[in-house]
């Protein structure tokens, strides 16, 4: 084998497609991005029709050896492929080529690697690196030899250094995984801590680059990191929105998503993708500008279902309408409710219209009115209280006075009392949500 080189700047992209893949373009420029985002430079390409995948390299023989001569050629130190690799295919193709040879999810790994910045990230990102690479320990560098005994007592078979690797390795992803169960119980808790106050939840999803960081600060004047570039952030961040006509409603700021993301990469963000699982309403971004924005759609959907969240409901926002020549606007369906929002999030057009369709979302599945409650409806006090249900109250010898403002879906499943409780609670439930 040989000595693999640290630096890994100067890279041979190969891109394998298929004969009726009609998308080649777009996946040769999408990894083209993913590669200038992980801070590489690109010297070559090669493209590989492929119709049975060699077992032996995945492409080809005769565009494995022009593989080689572009390495040689272009003195690249690290050759990139789009598409997942076989352990065996990887070692093969190194032992080849003799440079370093990373895949589709590898890259998207060492990406995620650069960009997390919280604790959590950090955690979740290392611990699908390491099951990433507990599939590729075998042979893959020089010094995994037998560990031999030279003098009496310890001379034997002794353990192999892939065995100890292994081993380590093993240790290491325990430890991380119960670092993680700690960080997403807190996590939990503060979600939990959203629920009873019956704020509304929101979360941001779409393609990564669609512009939903830069919608974030928008919408809530933070100040998530924001670039033209794949996978820009990944924290999750959580901030409340205040000027909704539905009152005020919690944003949460998701990982893009992208076609062929790493399944351990998906597990291991279990806490940030949760957010959109747990949401009241997702903002499908998309990038109005591009072409293939429905075909993206689809990947993002296959994704949610991948992490639960399919069944949450959405509204489409069709972002960077400065760049598509579109203009302003709110797209309904058949029953008059918001389905798509048309703006710019970098230039301001028609983020009032979202606020505008938010509060409609939102607000149509919120009570609010005034409550009066006898003193003998305690037991429906102590569960309005701890649904988080009441904005406001005062008591006096008449009972308790109080102001309502909750999701319908909170309200409803607090019934089981008395009668008169249970008549309070048709009574409250059928009152007119208040503009």
């Amino acid at each position: 084998m040989f000595d693999r080189q640290k630096k890994g700047e100067r890279a041979v992209l190969v891109l394998p497609h298929s004969r009726g893949d009609g998308d080649t373009v777009r996946r040769a420029q999408e990894f083209a991005e993913l590669v200038r985002s992980a801070g590489a430079e690109v010297l070559a390409s090669v493209s590989a029709r492929m119709e049975d995948p060699n077992p032996r390299y995945y492409i080809g023989t005769g565009k494995a050896e022009e593989v080689a001569e572009a390495v040689r050629a272009t003195e690249a130190d690290v050759v990139l492929v789009d598409h997942l690799l076989t352990p065996v295919q990887e070692r093969n193709l190194e032992k080849l080529l003799a440079v370093r040879v990373v895949d589709r999810a590898g890259l998207i790994l060492d990406i995620f690697a650069q960009r997390a910045r919280s604790h959590e990230g950090k955690l979740e990102v290392e611990l699908a690196q390491l099951k990433h690479l507990a599939t590729r320990l075998v042979r893959g560098w020089t010094h995994l030899e037998r560990q031999r005994g030279g003098a009496i007592g310890l001379r034997g078979p002794g353990e192999t250094q892939l065995e100890t690797d292994r081993r380590l390795l093993g240790e290491r992803v325990k430890m991380l995984t119960k670092r993680l169960e700690k960080v997403q119980t807190q996590r939990t808790q503060q979600r939990r801590a959203r629920l009873r106050n019956t704020v509304p939840r929101v979360a941001l999803v779409g393609y990564t680059n669609a512009g939903k960081s830069t919608l974030f600060n928008a919408l809530t004047e933070g100040e998530v990191f924001a670039a033209n570039l794949l996978f820009a952030t990944l924290d999750p961040t959580v901030r409340k929105i205040e000027d909704l006509s539905c009152g005020p409603a919690v944003l949460a700021d998701t990982v893009g998503f992208i076609r062929e993301l790493p399944h351990d990469l998906v597990a291991a963000f279990r806490a940030t993708l949760a957010e959109a699982r747990d949401a009241d309403l997702l903002l499908h971004v998309s990038d109005a500008a591009d072409e293939e924005r429905e075909r993206l759609h689809r990947v993002v959907d296959s994704v949610l279902d991948e992490i639960g969240a399919g069944g949450v409901p959405q509204l489409h926002v069709m972002n960077k309408i400065d760049l598509a020549g579109a203009v302003p606007k709110i797209v309904r369906d058949g029953e008059g409710r918001p389905a798509q929002v048309w703006l710019s999030a970098a230039t301001g057009e028609g983020l009032d219209l979202l606020r505008q369709a938010l509060g409609e979302l939102l607000g149509g599945e919120r009570v609010r009115t005034e409550l009066q409650l006898p003193l003998s409806a305690g037991r429906l006090h102590a569960r309005l209280r701890a649904a988080g249900a009441i904005a406001r109250e005062s008591v006096d010898e008449h009972g308790w006075h109080l102001q309502i403002d909750a999701p319908r879906s909170v309200i409803a499943p607090l019934g089981g009392g008395s009668p008169q409780e249970a008549a309070l609670l048709r009574g409250l439930l059928g009152s007119p949500d208040s503009p």
